[in-house]
């Protein structure tokens, strides 16, 4: 099932979707509307049908809490940032400030020279959970989305952390959908850059599978339905030119793309 987030701001007005965002089940090429917050209230039908040519897609989660990445989760990625393979996964947190939705404007801060693609699997949590073995991270699972974990690559290393160089407002594109179904295996992850294959790698180069990335996080800190998580990287990062397009790809999952500013 594909879920979505959707502003009626773009629909006819006599579809009568009021003002607020709303969430839909996608199947061809239209949005069945259903109540409420999937992860919190299920999916309820309105018996409402709008052509998702309409409306405008935002981020499918607007996380309540946190995204938590993990860095150098494959192998050809730790190599070209002049590392080792982690020997645990390596966590981070981006804020949820920093969430975007398809065909969002990616803001180039004017405190930095380089900002960067990084295309990852997202996966979306659906209930509250702690120390999450690795036998049952598919029960704490709501779905899997698109994710690009932008990065202001000078500050990164300036900083020496993470923090700033990947927190900043319009860091975090997610979209365009969650899926309920996909199961993550050998699935092809592209990121293009104004056309251009950029990143091309597969889900099953990951250094830590979903189970262990969710299991490893969990013993640290609690994680909340609607927190995203960024499964990390595959080699081929670089830096986009202003006012370059970028989308991300994955098999079964759908593009995500969306447009860097001008330098701030």
């Amino acid at each position: 099932m594909r879920i979505v987030r959707f502003s009626p701001s773009a629909a006819d007005p006599s579809l009568n979707l009021g003002t607020d965002p709303l969430f839909g089940v996608v199947a061809e090429g239209a949005i069945a509307v259903i109540t409420g917050d999937p992860l919190y209230s299920g999916i309820k039908p309105t018996g409402q049908v709008v052509p998702i040519s309409q409306v405008r897609l935002l981020a499918p989660v607007l996380p309540r809490s946190k995204v938590v990445c993990i860095g150098k989760n494959y192998a050809d990625h730790a190599k070209e940032m002049g590392g080792e393979v982690p020997e645990e996964p390596i966590i981070f947190l981006k804020p949820n400030t920093s969430v975007i939705g398809p065909d969002d404007t990616i803001v180039w801060p004017a405190i930095s020279d380089r900002v960067d693609y990084e295309g990852e699997l997202a996966i979306v949590i659906g209930r509250i959970c702690k120390d999450v073995p690795k036998e049952r991270a598919n029960d704490v699972i709501f779905g899997y989305t698109i994710g690009n974990d932008v990065t202001a690559r000078d500050l990164q290393k300036k900083d020496g952390q993470w923090t700033r160089g990947k927190g900043f407002d319009t860091f975090c594109p997610l979209g365009p959908w969650i899926e309920t179904e996909f199961v993550p295996g050998n699935q092809r992850i592209t990121t293009t850059v104004n056309g251009e294959i950029k990143q091309d790698g597969r889900l099953s180069d990951m250094i830590n599978g979903i189970p262990e990335i969710i299991a490893f996080i969990t013993q640290v800190m609690t994680l909340l339905p609607g927190d995203v998580i960024l499964t990390g990287t595959p080699g081929g990062i670089g830096p986009m030119p202003a006012k370059s397009v970028v989308t991300v790809a994955i098999e079964g999952l759908g593009e995500l793309t969306n447009r860097l500013s001008n330098h701030g």
